[in-house]
């Protein structure tokens, strides 16, 4: 146990712990810088892209994942981001291959596993407003 440095709430709330990473995408002449989620947008974006029905959870139909996340994630030079809601269908028809190369990076970057928001539905199975559901 010793050398081990204990954090407080400061350290842990003034942490500079959202990443970034450039990534070149030949598809469109350059690079893009790609910024990790926080944990607000990350939970946002899971949510979003799933949807309860009265046959149990399912990915939301023309949810755009990977142009979705790419609107996310991608920043200027100076951190803020790129694109808007509105940019989200242009974005899904761009190449696919582009889009997956950004996704990875973000996916990486937010702590995301390849197959995360497949995954997230899994967490969305179980109704928190019912009580036979808590412990």
């Amino acid at each position: 146990m010793a050398n081990r440095k204990f954090l407080s709430k400061r350290d842990i709330l003034q942490a500079a712990d959202i990443k970034t990473e450039d990534v070149a995408v030949p598809e469109w002449g350059g690079w893009v810088r790609v910024r990790g989620m926080d944990g607000l947008q990350r939970d946002a974006f899971e949510a979003a892209a799933v949807e309860r029905t009265a046959g149990g959870v399912s990915l939301r139909a023309g949810f755009s994942m990977r142009a979705r996340l790419v609107a996310l994630c991608v920043v200027d030079e100076d951190g803020a981001p790129i694109f808007t809601e509105a940019d989200i269908q242009a974005l899904a028809a761009k190449s696919a291959a582009a889009l997956d190369r950004v996704v990875t990076v973000a996916q990486r970057l937010s702590g995301m596993a390849p197959g995360a928001v497949e995954d997230a539905k899994a967490n969305f199975t179980e109704d928190p407003a019912d009580p036979s559901t808590s412990d």
